[in-house]
């Protein structure tokens, strides 16, 4: 992997654990030579990610609205900024930049991102890894949503082999390095017309 996209807060969260992994999620991926792309912000979790790439002389490449230069303060010493003018070109260009994709915790915004690019790996538009880095047990909600959804009957078991979880950020890389698009059962195999 080249470049591993992060989703994260734009707010730090009431736990120091949240901004000390973000850095150190950005000084990891710059020793092992990955470029960071994220949303381009210099404040919350987002500016501790790309401070602790650059801490290390790493890539950081930021992607932002327009309209959220002000709100999330764009980073202004980073290897790259683009701006561009709507989330849904944001997450676009996240996506085409981008090698893997790694959530930490995060509000609406993190989760949205998340979903949509666990959506796309669902419906095959790409076949990338996507991990959680469930610091502190932030995930385990959402794990257990996870869980539910299968066991409801409205999630396949083999999609949850899509979305990789560890707390710890080199077993999450590793994970990702060996990641294996899982076979699931498609629609058109189903005869359902």
């Amino acid at each position: 992997m080249k470049s591993i996209c992060v989703f994260c807060a734009s707010s730090l969260g009431n736990d120091p654990i949240y901004s000390e992994t973000a850095f150190e999620l950005g000084k990891f991926l710059a020793e092992n030579q990955i470029a960071l792309i994220y949303g381009g912000a210099q404040v919350g979790l987002m500016g501790k990610v790309a401070a602790g790439t650059l801490s290390q002389n790493g890539k950081a490449i930021g992607i932002i609205p327009e309209f959220l230069k002000t709100k999330e303060i764009a980073h202004a010493s980073l290897t790259e900024l683009i701006t561009v003018k709507t989330m849904h070109e944001r997450k676009a260009l996240m996506h085409d930049k981008s090698d893997a994709f790694i959530a930490l915790p995060g509000g609406f915004g993190t989760m949205e991102e998340l979903f949509e690019i666990l959506t796309w790996a669902q419906l095959s538009l790409h076949q990338k890894p996507i991990g959680i880095l469930n610091v502190n047990g932030f995930y385990d909600p959402l794990i257990q949503l996870v869980e539910t959804m299968i066991s409801s009957g409205l999630l396949k078991q083999e999609y949850k082999g899509m979305l990789l979880i560890s707390d710890s950020i080199e077993d999450l890389i590793s994970q990702m390095n060996l990641y294996e698009v899982p076979f699931v059962t498609k629609w058109n195999e189903l005869n359902i017309h």
